[in-house]
């Protein structure tokens, strides 16, 4: 049973991402999709290319790659949106879980595409299939619509049993669109396109294979192999002679490969020359190597090659490379192989400045992978590790014991406070106590004045009933009148 292979491929994803999290925020925006709009660098600083642009951008000549200047001289009213790497992150890994509902392998080829074996998934689509619509092309169908209604991005999906099949085809007319590329539509649908839109064929290998007379994806299917290996050399040749003729036997694999290399680099914001290099350049170029270092020891791997990567105000890339003794992914080792390797670039008869040269990227980078939880260390390397090692344990016993101090300087601090906080307690406790005292007091006193005035009533009272007894009640009491 032939495999079948969905390459999904979001339209324009960080465009379209950015507009989607813009409209998210104020439906009354206007929605960059519909626009001439870009995601790029600060013109101002000239910080970057264009990375994703929009149908309309695309009719002025807007290309993904080109310097933001250049673009914004073909369309002049460009809208201009930064990049957003959390959001596209965010809308990324939901484009994938959906994708993950409905095939066991789903191999995620990068932020904004993926490839699905569908051969086992017909299941899922069973009310689909019973109500008439074809398998797989329902299940396309599904899965587009569920992306496009939950998330509010489309995507294209290419259909058909090996991966660079569905790949052509997902990258046929856009957007929200479903192409299949079947063997025996190759023919029909892929050799007629001109042979830079191969996938793999870059445009400097276009422009050679032009110079042959090879025009179309058909013409380099049909080429002898030998004389593409003449061209090209054996591998190149040989990978986009079975693109064109859609020979692919990887299968979809949910299992990451081990990266090759690790980099990072950046466009300068300036322009850099001798006159600047230590201000400007070595600041960007240690920050890119500890960038590096980070990644290899995120991933518990090391390198045994530091490379430095530099490209011209005319647009040259230049790269210097180094095998180290022994692999590493010590950011201290990786910083100071970089900035040899960059001071030879640029620096002395021979470099770049020299030649009258201005950088406006720069990279630093690291090859030849080796993920051995054991590592072979020279003498001085071992010695000098000793020597860390040492003084890392002395600062640790340092830190130990600032910290011991501080602790029972708290614990101090902490006692006085209670004791201060019990003295407080107790005098309130006195003070309370006494004003009960006294309360107290006051209120016997009160009761016996009232006692002794009541007890004088009473004997006036006895008195007066005497008086009255023996002279009659008519009889007046002294002071009555």
């Amino acid at each position: 049973m032939p495999r079948i292979i969905f390459h999904i491929d979001v339209n324009s994803a960080f465009l379209s991402w950015s507009a989607v999290k813009r409209l998210r925020e104020d439906p009354s925006a206007v929605d960059l999709r519909l626009i001439p709009s870009a995601v790029g660098g600060d013109v101002r600083t000239r910080h970057g290319v264009i990375t994703a642009k929009s149908i309309p951008a695309k009719k002025y000549g807007v290309t993904t790659g080109e310097p933001v200047v250049s673009a914004l001289k073909k369309c002049p009213h460009l809208v201009l949106v930064s990049s957003d790497f959390k959001t596209y992150r965010e809308y990324s890994h939901q484009f994938i879980e959906i994708l993950r509902k409905y095939a066991a392998e789903v191999e995620k080829v990068s932020i904004d595409e993926a490839f699905l074996d569908m051969t086992d998934s017909a299941k899922y689509f069973r009310a689909q299939i019973e109500a008439g619509e074809p398998y797989p092309y329902c299940a396309a169908e599904h899965i587009k619509n569920e992306i496009r209604d939950t998330l509010g991005f489309t995507v294209n999906v290419g259909i058909s049993t090996n991966k660079i099949l569905a790949k052509c085809a997902s990258d046929f007319t856009k957007p929200d669109k479903i192409h299949t590329l079947y063997p025996e539509e190759i023919g029909e649908k892929l050799w007629p396109l001109p042979v830079g839109d191969l996938f793999g064929c870059g445009r400097k290998t276009a422009e050679k294979l032009r110079t042959m007379g090879i025009k179309t994806i058909g013409d380099l299917a049909q080429t002898d192999l030998s004389l593409l290996k003449s061209i090209l050399g054996s591998k190149a040749a040989e990978y986009l002679h079975n693109n064109a003729n859609g020979i692919s036997e990887s299968p979809v694999t949910s299992v990451r490969e081990q990266a090759k290399s690790y980099s990072n680099e950046t466009t300068t914001g300036e322009d850099i020359s001798s006159a600047n290099y230590e201000a400007i350049a070595l600041p960007i170029l240690h920050r890119l190597a500890e960038k590096v270092a980070s990644r290899l020891l995120k991933d518990n791997v090391r390198a045994n090659t530091v490379y430095c990567i530099v490209k011209t105000g005319e647009f040259q890339r230049h790269t210097r490379q180094t095998r180290l003794p022994a692999s590493t992914n010590d950011p201290a080792v990786i910083t100071k192989s970089a900035e040899k390797l960059l001071s030879s670039l640029l620096t002395g008869p021979d470099g770049l400045f020299a030649a009258g040269q201005v950088l406006r990227l720069i990279g630093v980078g690291c090859s030849g992978i080796d993920d051995s939880p054991y590592t072979q260390l020279d003498l001085f390397t071992w010695a000098e590790n000793l020597r860390t090692e040492d003084a890392r344990r002395e600062e640790e016993r340092r830190v130990e014991e600032r910290r011991e101090k501080e602790r029972q300087a708290e614990e101090e601090h902490r006692e006085k406070e209670r004791q201060a906080e019990e003295e407080r307690r107790q005098k309130e406790r006195q003070t309370e106590e006494k004003r009960r005292q006294e309360e107290l007091r006051a209120k016997e006193k009160t009761d016996e004045e009232l006692r002794k005035r009541e007890e004088k009533q009473r004997k006036l009272d006895e008195m007066l009933s005497k008086v009255q007894k023996k002279y009659g009640t008519k009889a007046l009491r002294k002071g009555d009148e």
